[in-house]
């Protein structure tokens, strides 16, 4: 064995500073990897089999380029690097597919196709989601491999082009191939952080259930005048429905949904999280959902629900008429320890027992939606991964014990058995989905240096 880790962390900073990282995103930034439009699907096979491999290739990688077995999207790009039998092997995972670009809405004449670099600020879409992230771990393995002449394990290098969609047919994926995916543990780099200063990792997601609630009376809709406080109005049954479901300040009172215990472990995490007011962000407001509940302890440990979208009657053109009908979307985020399975029947129950048998629930899950996950704060990997980050960055970071958006951790955790381990490298205001995205450059250098500091542990001590 060779090198040293200082010098892999300094081989990772100078693919930064001597513009090699920057020369590479900007050729997986090109592709317009839009994966909600179906012309866009020759690009994502560009992206797995013209795009990334000439970067791999070198490092000793294999790459295959396997169709999803929902035919209607894009493939997925598995490179492999074995080493050896008796090393572990990492899975490292990325996304390929951006959202909508979006051009004619980024202001300063900026093109989502085309990084453009103005100051600290990297603009261009998939710069942080997730192009840039993707891009950190495969430059900090070609680091750690200039200066060992080894990694020391095994690696699959896992890159899906339908995250932005929710990852359809990713679950048939990995039960086909459940061998070749097989690995010790999962490592991906995606996600906003708390905070711009300190180091952080991720350890699952908060489910997201959707289902609508609907009052349908009838097909027509009947004068005003003549009928107006005669017949059952579905607009107020459909808002007093809604309205037993939270207290006027958010607090949900279904039973059921919210967790009844939460491990201690995952509780510490919580409270020790350090978070940062970013300026631009919304505000919440203190009293908004459960009382007595800090901030952190209601988007990582609780449920939240919400109304996305509410219709009774035209909006755009209001009719004097009894509507006949009226309908709510509404979605539940979750973490593991409220069960997906029990949400709606618990809802039925509830609105059951206050009156409300009018009042269908039409769920509309898929498949493919993500479900909640976590892994334990306390796995040995976790804190292996934990105490690597703090080497190199002399502070411990932020362990979220999940998120609050949705990844698709658990079908990994599910399939593979594999602890999931998320390490984010944006921030809060990277307009993130929006026109306008951008990367942090002090965000991406430390996560090369982070990254190169991690490979080069697992692969001194062969494992956590």
């Amino acid at each position: 064995m060779t090198g040293s880790r200082e010098g892999a962390i300094a081989r990772a900073h100078a693919c930064y500073d001597d513009g090699r990282y920057l020369a590479a995103l900007r050729d997986l930034v090109a592709v317009p990897t839009e994966s909600q439009m179906p012309e866009r699907r020759p690009d994502l096979y560009r992206y797995c089999q013209q795009t990334l491999p000439p970067m791999l290739a070198p490092m000793g990688f294999a790459c295959e380029t396997l169709d999803n077995p929902d035919t209607r999207h894009g493939p997925v790009l598995l490179a492999t690097r074995h080493e050896g039998a008796a090393l572990p092997t990492i899975l490292i995972y990325g996304h390929g597919d951006v959202v909508r670009g979006l051009k004619p809405q980024w202001t300063e004449g900026r093109d989502p196709w085309d990084v453009r670099v103005e100051g600290d600020k990297w603009y261009g879409r998939g710069t942080v989601d997730n192009k840039g992230q993707h891009l950190i771990a495969l430059e900090a393995l070609r680091a750690t491999l200039a200066e060992r002449g080894k990694l020391g394990f095994n690696v699959k290098f896992f890159i899906e082009t339908g995250e932005e969609v929710g990852s359809p047919g990713l679950l048939d994926f990995l039960e086909t191939y459940r061998d070749k995916c097989a690995a010790d543990v999962f490592i991906a780099l995606d996600g906003p952080r708390q905070t711009t200063f300190m180091p952080e990792m991720t350890l699952g997601a908060r489910g997201g259930y959707a289902f609508d609630l609907v009052v349908d009376y009838r097909k027509e809709e009947h004068h005003s005048g003549h009928w107006g406080g005669v017949l059952d109005d579905p607009g107020f049954v459909l808002a007093h429905a809604l309205a037993s479901i939270v207290t006027p300040r958010g607090a949900i009172l279904v039973d059921g949904w919210l967790p009844k215990t939460v491990p201690a472990s995952v509780t510490e995490a919580i409270d020790a999280l350090v978070f940062e007011e970013i300026p631009g962000t919304p505000e919440g407001s203190p009293d908004w959902g459960e009382p007595g509940v800090s901030k952190a302890q209601r988007i990582y440990g609780g449920t939240g629900v919400i109304v996305l979208a509410s219709i009774c009657g035209h909006p755009d053109a209001p009719t004097n008429a009894v509507q006949g009908s009226a309908r709510a979307r509404l979605q539940v985020r979750h973490t593991v320890d409220v069960p997906a399975e029990s949400i709606v029947p618990n809802l039925r129950k509830h609105l059951d027992e206050r009156g409300f048998q009018m009042v269908g629930i039409e769920e509309k899950m898929t498949r493919g939606m993500f479900p909640a996950s976590r892994t334990n704060p306390d796995d040995p990997w976790v804190k292996a991964v934990a105490r690597s980050m703090a080497r190199t960055a002399n502070r411990t970071p932020n362990i979220v014990p999940n998120s609050s958006g949705s990844s698709p951790s658990g079908l990994f955790l599910d399939v593979l058995g594999t602890p999931a381990i998320w390490i984010p490298n944006s921030y809060p205001g990277c307009n993130q989905h929006g026109p306008d995205e951008h990367a942090l450059a002090p965000l991406l250098r430390e996560g090369l240096g982070i990254m190169a500091g991690l490979w080069w542990d697992i692969g001194e001590r062969g494992g956590p």
